[in-house]
């Protein structure tokens, strides 16, 4: 089968990706054979490309956000039948057996498996995954709209909920791609007061269309204090800007994997009166069901720019640049 892989890490300009022609996959035990008809393209699979993130194996496939068919079952397999149509996430296995496991917070765990990380992912015709790590999808959702939801949604909704934001309160939203805009239509969905912070004009224009209450430069004070905020741009700098926005007792919670460094903060101004700063690590199964669930129930709906999966170094590229607002998805069929 033919895929792409990160050969040298590096600018994403200077090509990072490289086609690679590999065996079709044979299950193992617990696995499923997904044969890939859409993968997301999610700014996680661009730190990779460029180096943000060290790769875990050389020539890795990347992709997350992967929506396909059961093609094949592996010995000991039976949640799925050959032909279900099944999504596989970010968070691709657990040792189940940390404390960390064992407690419920599996995003945690010690040992973890990340899909398109340690194992390949879906920029290929095909990829495998544990299928206790595999997730049923909304039959209203079709494959290109689906896929986004399954990290880009995830990551977004988990910020959310992090971000502590009482009934009927001020939400901030800082950058607006690919989760942003999935986790501002769950907000509004939910009666919350959501202003939007962010650079480019596509975006502020999504958002604009979306019915965010306002929608202004990330450096920008927000109209009103905010009751808690999500950071999704992969810029330290604004994190001070952030947390000065945000009311006594506010949570501002990081969403991306990786972050540039954040410069010192001023106590007085940034994190006094209980404001709380706090990260954002994957995503549980539980938070998987429950957002894939709600998703459904509420009408959230990605907007998405599709593209071909041969031309994948340029939509990672067109991602990098901000060419286009909502969330790239490849076609692999």
């Amino acid at each position: 089968m033919r895929a792409w892989a990160v050969g040298r890490p590096g600018p994403v300009d200077t090509g990072p990706l490289v086609r690679v022609d590999r065996e079709l996959p044979g299950p193992g035990p617990g696995q499923l054979r997904v044969d890939v008809t859409c993968c997301g393209v999610c700014r996680t699979d661009l730190h990779l490309a460029e180096g943000d993130l060290a790769p875990r194996r050389p020539l890795v496939v990347p992709g997350h956000e992967v929506v396909g068919r059961v093609a094949a079952l592996g010995p000991g397999t039976g949640r799925f039948a050959v032909g279900d149509r099944v999504g596989v996430a970010w968070l691709g296995g657990t040792d189940g057996s940390c404390r960390f496991c064992r407690r419920g917070d599996e995003n945690l765990c010690t040992a973890p498996v990340f899909t398109g990380w340690d194992v390949d992912g879906g920029y290929a015709e095909a990829c495998l995954v544990d299928e206790r790590f595999a997730h049923r999808l909304p039959d209203g959702v079709d494959d290109e709209h689906a896929a986004p939801l399954l990290c880009a949604g995830l990551i977004g909704y988990r910020a959310l909920r992090l971000a502590d934001v009482p009934p009927g309160g001020v939400l901030g939203v800082y950058g607006f791609g690919g989760s942003a805009h999935l986790t501002a239509q769950v907000a509004l969905a939910q009666g919350l007061r959501v202003h939007v912070l962010t650079r480019g004009e596509h975006n502020r224009a999504l958002a604009r269309r979306l019915g965010a209450d306002s929608v202004g430069d990330a450096r920008d004070p927000p109209p009103e204090p905010l009751d808690g905020a999500v950071l999704f741009a992969p810029a330290g700098d604004l994190v001070p800007v952030a947390l000065r926005a945000l009311d006594r007792g506010g949570t501002l919670a990081v969403a991306g994997i990786w972050l540039s460094d954040v410069p010192p903060l001023v106590y007085a101004d940034e994190l006094f009166q209980e404001r709380r700063l706090r990260s954002v690590t994957a995503n549980t199964r539980r938070d998987a069901e429950e957002f894939l669930t709600l998703a459904a129930r509420l009408g959230v709906r990605a907007t998405t720019v599709p593209y071909p999966v041969d031309e994948a170094p340029r939509a990672l590229a067109d991602l990098a640049h901000g060419r286009f607002g909502g969330a790239a998805v490849l076609h692999a069929r």
